[in-house]
């Protein structure tokens, strides 16, 4: 009798819904995670672009097609160069950008993601 009362485990029940709740985290995250390292490469290529030392006296034009060959090359597809804001902050040039995702998870639910980012490492 001692021996049942100290068992310790998980129902069928308990693991059943350990198995849903583990899916569904698993299908947001595979719907998620491509966006989340779009976002990331294209930081990495508005900083390459802001940082560039042969654009330092370019127009916005140059900056713009500079920036487009960067992301054709990494494959982003969030923006394009004329999403982008401009601006110079003393003798940098800084670049920013903002735009949004919506993803279907399913039925009538759906997830907003505002991504943003600069050159500047400041958000």
């Amino acid at each position: 009798m001692n021996a049942i009362k100290r068992q310790q485990g998980v129902t069928l029940t308990g693991l059943v819904l350990i198995g849903i709740l583990l899916v569904l985290v698993a299908s947001m995250a595979f719907k998620i995670v491509p966006d989340v390292i779009d976002y990331y490469a294209l930081l990495r290529d508005v900083k390459a672009t802001a940082q560039d030392s042969s654009l330092r006296g370019a127009s916005v034009a140059e900056i713009r097609r500079a920036f487009d060959k960067r992301i054709q090359i990494d494959s982003v597809t969030s923006i394009t160069s004329a999403d982008l804001d401009i601006s110079k902050e003393g003798n940098e040039i800084v670049i920013a950008f903002a735009y949004t995702r919506k993803l279907h998870l399913f039925a009538n639910v759906s997830l907003l993601i505002e991504f943003e980012g600069n050159s500047s490492g400041t958000r």
